[in-house]
């Protein structure tokens, strides 16, 4: 008896190593997720979304919004700002609030996307990319939140992140890179 279950142990052991490793590879539902269908993570974006192109938003899909979300935040950021123009290295592109969480995304050149605070150059809305020396890395970031920040002050990135902070219970990143033409 003792060496039936001692073969069959062996023999179970293999296979639920297995389903553990596949079960912790699939993405769990309701994890939240950022996409475009202009570009993929870690692509190219078109020029037709830069400075040197149509100067608009790309569109953005959103899925996955936890159940417990009240709303979604967004945030675009260029982490490769050379310091002598910008001391911080970070340049804000976009950053917008109170996104409804049925929301399926952001439509391209929309400029309506919920409430916006100021990006880098101190005005409302999408400023696209537009890399002052060779190619940037731009991430764009989607947050869902357990409350809605309707009454919070809100002008730049850090007073949305300080409104968020407490309240995150999703979160999902995009990256795309650029480079202006020569």
């Amino acid at each position: 008896m003792m060496c039936f279950m001692k073969n069959t142990l062996i023999l179970l052991l293999p296979a639920v190593g297995l389903f553990a490793i596949g079960a912790a590879a699939q993405t769990a539902p309701g994890t939240l997720k950022l996409t475009s269908p202009a570009f993929a993570n870690s692509g190219v974006i078109p020029t037709k979304y830069a400075c040197d192109g149509d100067k608009v938003n790309p569109a953005l899909v959103f899925s996955g919004v936890p159940s417990s979300a009240k709303s979604l935040a967004f945030v675009l950021d260029d982490p490769d700002v050379p310091k002598n123009l910008v001391p911080s290295g970070e340049f804000v592109h976009w950053i917008v609030w109170d996104i409804a969480p049925t929301s399926r995304g952001i439509p391209e050149a929309d400029p309506t996307a919920a409430t916006k605070g100021l990006n880098g150059t101190g005005k409302p809305g999408y400023y696209p990319p537009c890399p002052p020396d060779r190619e940037h890395r731009y991430f764009f970031k989607l947050y869902a939140l357990d409350k809605m920040l309707g009454g919070a002050k809100i002008a730049s990135k850090a007073d949305l992140l300080a409104a968020m902070q407490g309240h995150i219970v999703g979160q999902a990143e995009l990256m795309g890179r650029y480079n202006k033409k020569k």
